[in-house]
């Protein structure tokens, strides 16, 4: 048996808002399919195509208040768990600033490495991360 994770989903108020945000970061298309009012869309980055983000916008097959919750949830900031890596987190914040992405926090030495957030329109909240050289030590 072979098991390993292919998808990986990030609720958004608005899919197509989303997508824009995501090719700014240098993402691409993997799926677009549409089943009534149910839209399956998937991005992945051209550096690791073998892993895909499905942006989801809450709904079907929600009921109204689950769907309700997860979009406020979301707004806040609170559903994110993403953390991109880069070699250059300095570099790579400042093109993404360059683009018009909203950092929260600036990159800068965090012990861990370097370190920044930044959010998408929906207000999901990511990290940006340059790992340090030398694993952490208990």
């Amino acid at each position: 048996m072979s098991l390993k994770i292919g998808y990986t989903t990030l609720w958004v108020r608005d899919q197509d808002e989303a997508l824009s945000f995501f090719e700014k970061l240098g993402f691409e298309v993997r799926e677009d399919l549409k089943h009534g009012d149910y839209r399956w869309l998937a991005v992945a980055s051209t550096e690791q195509p073998d892993l895909a983000i499905t942006l989801a916008k809450p709904g079907y097959p929600m009921d109204e208040a689950t769907s309700q919750a997860v979009a406020s949830t979301v707004a806040k900031g609170m559903l994110s768990t993403l953390v991109f890596t880069t070699d250059d987190c300095l570099a790579t914040a400042a093109a993404l600033k360059a683009k018009g992405i909203e950092f929260t926090r600036d990159a800068g030495e965090r012990g861990y490495g370097v370190d920044a957030a930044f959010r998408d329109p929906s207000g999901n909240e990511f990290r940006l991360l340059q790992a340090a050289s030398q694993p952490a030590r208990s």
